[in-house]
């Protein structure tokens, strides 16, 4: 045990305080068992460490962080670990890279069935299944998804520009209020482009020049290492995903075709819906559909965006368009805690089956959504809103 705490030591020292994503906040961190996933590099392991910071001494031995990915754990076991923990009054236990640990869900299980006072909290990819083959653990386990950071989170993180956090509602009920206190703060336009580019992934900071470099790396360890491992895709497919992914970084938005997918690809037409769904789940892509309310299964969706705009800076072999951009964005930021449907009929989307928006440049007119009940543009290249014209940035305020 001696070497863990060795290890979580250097581990904490090294965390900084600086900057707690709101993210802290949504989480339950009362219950005796807490799972969080999310894409790789959105700070999953930064944000558990923190916690173990804020809530324990410096020192103590009643929490333990561990990462299965370490070496120690392909000698020793999880099971092994809780067990030696527990006896010497630990009370929290963290496993990051939970995936990486064969048969980490029935072990969990059982950790959990004999020692039921100790409060597990685990964290993972995106792909990672609550409910799995091995143990289902759906009952047992709060679990929560973890995004990237917002607009407002990265005003905050990386130019040190603090602004709360709005709802939906706030922003369509007094959105001239909340843009005129942003304004005071920080000309939000000054920064918004920037964000498109780099501003999602917390890491930026510390290697800018590699950054798209780093994006790429994980795509290709998304596909090659977690897809074959958790969805059981079959190695000789990776690269064709990888092409599916080119082909959708070159058309976003893209109106789906499968059959012209399955011909550039060299996929089947089922294979290539199954595909799709495994990409969204590990956070590379967005599907829309029009109609939420009949979707099934395997239906192809009515549009394709990947998962956030610096993915599109980081794969797209051509400039990007601002207006493929714009709509990303959109997307993205509110599909973290809103229903997003594609606006078939009109407008360009749907949100919670209620409001129709509009994307695009400071000159967008209504006439496409002219006598639509609860229609909204989002606008760039403006600073406060002019009647139901929204900036588009004040989208990034949600969490």
């Amino acid at each position: 045990m001696d070497i863990l705490f060795d290890k979580q030591e250097i581990m904490l020292r090294t965390t900084s305080m600086n900057f707690v994503r709101s993210f802290m906040q949504c989480v339950n961190w009362s219950a005796p068992m807490i799972c969080i996933r999310g894409a790789r590099g959105v700070g999953k392991s930064t944000l558990l460490r923190q916690y173990i910071k804020q809530n324990f001494n410096p020192g103590s031995q009643e929490a333990l962080y561990c990462s299965l990915d370490w070496v120690y754990f392909s000698g020793h076991s999880i099971l092994e670990v809780a067990e030696k923990f527990y006896k010497i009054g630990g009370k929290l236990l963290v496993l990051d890279e939970v995936h990486k640990y064969e048969n980490w869900s029935r072990e969990i299980k059982e950790i959990s069935e004999i020692y039921p006072s100790l409060k597990i909290v685990l964290s993972g990819s995106s792909l990672l299944k609550i409910l799995d083959g091995d143990a289902d653990l759906s009952r047992r386990c709060r679990a929560y998804d973890m995004p990237g950071l917002s607009f407002r989170e990265y005003l905050e993180f990386y130019k040190g520009i603090k602004i709360s956090a709005v709802t939906l509602n706030e922003i369509l009920e007094s959105p001239f209020q909340i843009a005129a206190q942003v304004n005071e703060l920080c000309r939000p336009l000054q920064y918004f482009h920037d964000y498109l580019q780099y501003g999602f992934y917390p890491f930026y900071i510390t290697n800018p020049i590699d950054y798209y470099a780093l994006i790429e790396q994980t795509e290709n360890y998304v596909i090659d290492v977690e897809l074959t491992q958790q969805r059981n895709v079959n190695p000789s497919n990776c690269r064709k995903i990888k092409a599916l992914i080119n082909v959708l970084a070159q058309n976003v938005p893209y109106d789906v075709d499968i059959s012209k997918l399955a011909q550039t690809t060299g996929l089947q037409r089922n294979t290539i819906l199954e595909y799709l769904n495994y990409l969204r789940d590990a956070k590379l892509i967005n599907m829309l559909y029009s109609d939420l309310q009949t979707v099934k299964k395997m239906q192809k969706p009515d549009k394709i965006f990947l998962e956030n705009p610096n993915l599109l800076y980081a794969f797209a072999t051509v400039p990007v368009q601002v207006g493929t951009a714009r709509e990303c964005f959109v997307v993205n930021q509110l599909s973290v805690m809103h229903t997003v449907e594609y606006g078939k009929d009109c407008g360009d989307f749907k949100v919670d089956g209620k409001y129709t928006f509009e994307v695009g440049g400071g000159g967008k007119t209504f006439r496409q959504i002219a006598n639509v009940p609860d229609s909204y543009i989002l606008a760039d290249d403006i600073e406060l809103p002019r009647g139901n014209k929204i900036p588009i940035w004040m989208v990034g305020l949600l969490y």
